[in-house]
């Protein structure tokens, strides 16, 4: 049976059909994406122009008054965020210490994911021992030491609890916060410090005198090597008719 050719198509003709229904569809399309296109390389422009003057600025800034007009003009660049813990380092040298803090606090609340919230957090400790606050510093060394164990941050938190412990005769929680840098920043250079402090606090009972506090390894002195005995030299015989002195 003879079998009937399907109806020839022509391309030409279904293009324009279908522009002819849907070309205002089309061009409303390629007007979106042309403006979003325009107003993201607009942006991006804009971005990196401001960020870059930030920088300018920040590089020739060099007192409170100038980081804190930066602050207000460009809270959202980097440079923005730095000058935040500049102030704040400038506020403590001038022994305002609550206002370093306050400082310190607006950075870490912009700036949750910044790779200084640590450092920021460090600072406002210390300025809290300045003020004679060392339960709420020993505190924030705590918080520190355990909420970013990973950073450089983390053994200086905890060594800094030490001096704080050992101000307050809390010597055995000093000792085992030793002993915890030894173990798990072994490779910091703050582990011989902590041996040297675990060295001097002494055992805060009776049964913990007799144990002497364990050297790690890699901080242990190589044994002395043993004295060798002087070889012993053969005494010539006397000559012939001549006794041997006794």
């Amino acid at each position: 049976m003879p079998t009937v050719p399907p109806p020839s198509r022509d391309a030409a003709l279904e293009t324009r059909v279908f522009w002819e229904r849907f070309k205002y569809q089309i061009i409303a399309a390629l007007i979106v994406l042309l403006i979003a296109l325009v107003g993201f390389t607009g942006y991006r422009f804009y971005s990196d122009r401001r960020s870059a003057t930030a920088s300018a600025l920040l590089a020739s800034a060099k007192g409170a008054q100038e980081y804190e007009q930066l602050i207000a003009r460009y809270p959202d660049t980097p440079a923005g965020a730095d000058a935040y813990l500049l102030l704040a380092e400038v506020q403590r040298r001038e022994r305002k210490f609550a206002e370093a803090n306050a400082t310190l606090q607006v950075f870490i609340t912009k700036n949750p994911n910044h790779e200084f919230v640590s450092t920021a957090r460090m600072s406002m400790a210390a300025n809290l021992e300045s003020m004679g606050k060392s339960d709420e510093a020993l505190s924030m060394y705590q918080q520190i030491a355990s909420s970013y164990p990973n950073s450089f941050n983390a053994p200086q938190a905890l060594l800094s609890q030490v001096y704080l412990l050992k101000a307050k005769n809390r010597t055995e929680e000093a000792r085992r916060i030793c002993e915890t840098i030894l173990t798990q920043y072994r490779t910091s250079f703050l582990a011989g410090e902590a041996f040297q402090e675990l060295r001097l606090l002494k055992p805060s009972g009776p049964s913990e005198s007799a144990t002497a506090p364990t050297i790690p390894p890699f901080l242990a002195r190589p044994p002395a090597a043993e004295p060798q005995a002087a070889p012993t030299t053969p005494q010539a015989a006397p000559p012939p008719g001549q006794k041997n002195p006794r």
